[in-house]
């Protein structure tokens, strides 16, 4: 068993929270909202559920980071794809919440899920599978939330 490298680990903490925090601004203020109440969709889980989904997977996002980061070398593409990743997941809530844009989140939405998550996995996969594999709760829950994006960008009648 390798040993862990603590201060690497809680930079990869302090980062992904970093994030977290960023896309929190862009939402916290508007999950309450009427706006939003008169959006969601049947579907959509209580509003409690969503911080402490968001907290576990962040925090697993963190773990595949530190696994593949201590992994491998050649740091660039993990920097490129997690960064990359940081800046549409943040992205989504500026669309959805702030401008109230179901529609053009729903469309971002597809460029997290796919290129973005997807290729976390694989460049990940190639490095350490199990910073793979602690991805895939991630890639599961963006995929629910893209089917509550479609309802209510396209459908809002469920």
């Amino acid at each position: 068993m390798k040993k862990i490298n603590f201060k690497v680990l809680i930079i990869c903490l302090i980062l992904v929270y970093a994030v977290a925090f960023l896309g929190s601004i862009f939402t916290s203020q508007n999950t309450n909202s009427l706006w939003y109440e008169s959006i969601k969709v049947n579907l959509t889980p209580p509003n409690w559920v969503f911080p402490i989904v968001w907290n576990v997977l962040f925090f697993l996002i963190a773990l595949s980071l530190y696994f593949a980061w201590m992994e491998n070398k050649s740091r660039k593409k993990i920097a490129i794809v997690f960064g990359i990743n940081f800046l549409f997941n943040v992205l989504w809530s500026v669309l959805f919440f702030t401008l109230k844009n179901p529609t053009w989140a729903f469309f971002e939405l597809i460029l997290l899920l796919l290129p973005s998550i997807v290729s976390m996995i694989f460049v990940t996969w190639k490095i350490n599978k199990k910073s793979a594999y602690l991805l895939f709760p991630y890639l599961a829950w963006v995929s629910f939330a893209g089917a509550l994006n479609y309802l209510i960008a396209f459908q809002n009648n469920f």
